[in-house]
């Protein structure tokens, strides 16, 4: 692969052609760029129009997989890069990665990761593929917060997707995994990126065996395969879910540290989901952990199958049917896909909720989810000390009241929160008025007291109804403590 010397040639070769990330974008247009989205290249094909000028190469060579003549490459180093395994032909010559324009939020660079099939074609990856940019990935990125961090894992780095990300906020990070070339094509993403990171080989948490993190961030082979299944980027050879299970169970967090895992876990006859994934937590750990998809068997192996290049071959329907019987050997009876956000919190008596959550969310929802876990401790407070708290309604809820045309009074009060999980509670008047307070400046009990004199109401009454429905609003991040 690679050194640091022709990485960084390569990269002033991209920049000199203008293959950059809003300049592609600008080039493709919406049309062209939605096109690779749904891995179909014709329209960004379209949006070039013929062209043969260096950035018009560029994308066609490491974006749409097409052959470039040898004497349109310009100063790039087509013997260096053949040599490394990143272009192949002669005259008329191929990538064999993509090399796909990307951005985090504070840099703009480039992810290189081996092909996926444009166009309908069906291949069957290589057993050591390595996964670019996808939606569970990106979907990922979203998870991560973004605040500081001493010391960061970017556990099954693959391309390095997520270090791009971590880099933006990550003082140290170690990036593993099992696969040598996924570290191969890792280092060529980090080096053009000019982000430095500690690539280690190994399984799980093999490789930082002794260390702790502050934070987590894995998409980890979670596929629930038969036995025998050779494709390292998707199936960690355990039994079900069992591989989430372990990357779970055994995450290396300092205290206050953070496991972001975006994965799927198995529904089993006469198990709820919810008993079987809170087994995973530690204790003293607390976790948030939302469902946001169940798939039946059926749908679930369809899937897989198709990524596996299957679709349409001899071996589909054999393939399927030893899909179903392993099913039926686990007790599988469907299977959950979602996020699991875990925190060492060291505490005794740990909050871990465990929700089905298939509505809308705004990403990025990393606040939300930070804000769920700061407000663990206040919504625990004992009465007196929540009462005397001042307390501050979250920027982005709403009120959303909901009646007859002309009523006087709405039936239905909502608060919505515009951004994040976008989580919704119905209040009523008193819990609105209340809310609507909380604006950093009094304290919950003299609030509760003005609105039950509004409202002419028993004092000590609202006071105990207004603290049974303000505590899943702190648990929830919709209010916090000033």
């Amino acid at each position: 692969m690679l050194g640091q010397a022709a990485i960084d040639r390569l990269r002033d070769d991209l920049v000199g052609a203008g293959y950059t990330l809003d300049a592609v974008t600008d080039r493709l247009g919406a049309a062209g760029l939605a096109g690779l989205g749904r891995n179909s290249g014709v329209a960004a094909d379209q949006a070039l129009d013929g062209a043969d000028d260096p950035q018009a190469t560029a994308i066609r060579l490491w974006l749409l997989q097409q052959p470039v003549a040898a004497g349109q490459l310009g100063r790039l180093d087509v013997p260096g890069l053949r040599e490394a395994g990143l272009l192949e032909g002669t005259d008329a010559l191929r990538a064999t990665v993509e090399l796909k324009p990307y951005g985090s939020e504070r840099r703009q660079g480039w992810i290189c990761s081996d092909q996926t099939p444009l166009d309908a074609r069906i291949a069957r990856p290589r057993s050591d593929f390595v996964l670019g940019a996808s939606p569970a990935s990106t979907t990922l990125a979203q998870l991560a917060p973004r605040g500081r961090v001493g010391t960061a894992l970017d556990l099954g780095t693959g391309c390095g997707i997520q270090t791009v990300h971590l880099a933006d906020h990550a003082d140290r990070i170690v990036a593993t995994d099992l696969n040598p070339r996924a570290l191969d094509l890792a280092r060529v993403t980090l080096g053009l990126n000019g982000i430095e990171a500690d690539l280690r080989l190994g399984s799980l948490y093999e490789p930082v065996a002794g260390e702790g993190f502050d934070l987590v961030v894995t998409n980890p082979p979670y596929v629930m395969s038969p036995p025998g299944g050779d494709l390292v980027y998707r199936e960690g050879g355990f039994q079900a879910d069992g591989l989430m299970r372990e990357v779970v169970r055994s995450a290396p967090l300092n205290p206050g540290g953070l496991l972001v895992v975006l994965g799927n876990w198995a529904m089993t006859e006469g198990e709820p989901w919810q008993e079987r994934v809170a087994g995973w937590i530690p204790a003293g750990h607390d976790a948030l952990v939302l469902q946001r998809e169940h798939l039946d068997p059926f749908e679930y192996i369809e899937i897989w199958l198709a990524d596996a290049g299957l679709a349409g071959s001899d071996d589909y329907l054999p393939g399927y049917r030893d899909w179903l019987e392993y099913f039926r050997r686990q007790r599988i009876t469907g299977v959950g896909m979602g996020w699991l956000f875990v925190r060492n919190s060291g505490s005794a008596e740990p909050d871990v909720r465990l929700e089905e959550w298939p509505h809308a969310v705004h990403q990025p929802v990393a606040d939300a989810v930070l804000g769920h876990f700061a407000g663990i401790e206040p919504s625990r407070r004992p009465d007196a000390d929540l009462l005397a708290a001042i307390l501050r309604r979250s920027d982005d809820l709403v009120q959303e009241a909901i009646g007859s045309p002309g009523a006087t009074d709405p039936e239905h009060i909502v608060l919505r929160q515009q951004g994040g999980l976008g989580r919704a509670v119905i209040a009523d008047t008193a819990l609105a008025a209340v809310v609507g307070a909380c604006d950093g400046d009094l304290p919950l009990g003299v609030l509760v007291d003005a609105v039950a004199g509004l409202l002419d109401v028993d004092e000590a009454a609202l006071t105990t109804e207004i603290l049974d429905k303000v505590r899943p609003l702190l648990a929830d991040g919709l209010l916090t403590v000033s």
